[in-house]
């Protein structure tokens, strides 16, 4: 494992905001006047550790502005509540949307910050009831939460994740609804959707196959890349990070598989912009 170090504190990533949204995105902040690609998900889009993320690498070769909407550990929530960002896709040549973990979102069960999804505000009555062996003041994340939960009782865990499911739908469609103009699903992961699925600590825990064909004609295309051997095998080469931030970065994609999903938008992205 090796990683690059610019400063300690590794990448500046010049956080910016648009419009009157509260979320803040990756810099340098760009214009919305001229056309653009607009590209929404979570930590793979923001690019943490990544000096040259996916959108950066396919402005440089569509030769379109390509804005960076991902934020750091963000879900569906995010671009689900917020106003502005809807408004943005009304503008976009196209809008991508990198597929996120239902874990981290909202849903009858327990409640995530508005902003940073995978943080654990409250567990709902249902909830407790269900586990009432669990003190839920322990937990700050929600896949700590998850992963204990499933750890005391699996068979009362069903339920939670069966909501999981029923809740991503719902929610991706809706925010698929909303787009106005030409949008493109993405799918980018270490893991195919049949691996993913039972894998609570997969960065895609619990989205299946079908779960994506329920919300995939919804949306203008649909592109799955999973990463390569060459790309797995890489681990932190070529990231920007400090040796503190080798342990989370080391569970991240990397420049490698950037450029794979750049290669897998591309084709896709052309016949759009």
């Amino acid at each position: 494992m090796s990683y690059e170090a610019l400063s300690p504190g590794g990448l500046d990533y010049l956080p910016c905001r648009y419009g009157n949204s509260r979320v803040l995105f990756r810099g340098p902040r760009r214009s919305l006047n001229n056309p653009f690609i607009a590209f929404f998900g979570g930590t793979t889009t923001y690019g943490k550790f990544i000096q040259t993320p996916f959108p950066d690498v396919l402005e440089e070769e569509l030769g379109v502005t390509c804005v960076n909407f991902g934020s750091v550990n963000g879900g569906v929530d995010v671009f689900a509540t917020d106003p502005f960002l809807r408004e943005v896709t009304s503008k976009a040549a196209a809008t991508v949307i990198q597929i996120t973990s239902p874990r981290n979102m909202s849903n009858r069960f327990y409640r995530v910050h508005p902003r940073r999804n995978d943080r654990f505000v409250d567990a709902s009555a249902l909830l407790r009831a269900i586990y009432r062996d669990v003190d839920f003041a322990e937990f700050n994340f929600t896949n700590h939460m998850l992963q204990r939960l499933m750890t005391v009782s699996p068979e009362r865990f069903e339920p939670v994740a069966d909501e999981l499911r029923t809740a991503w739908v719902a929610r991706m469609r809706l925010v698929l609804s909303q787009i106005p103009g030409k949008s493109v699903l993405l799918w980018a992961s270490d893991k195919a959707p049949e691996e993913a699925e039972n894998d609570v600590d997969a960065e895609l825990a619990f989205v299946s196959r079908a779960m994506l064909e329920e919300v995939i004609p919804m949306a203008t295309q649909y592109v799955e890349v999973v990463a390569s051997d060459e790309a797995k095998a890489a681990g932190t080469d070529g990231m920007v990070l400090s040796e503190m931030d080798v342990p989370a970065a080391s569970k991240m994609l990397g420049p490698i598989m950037h450029n794979e999903i750049a290669a897998g938008l591309a084709p896709v992205l052309k016949q759009m912009a």
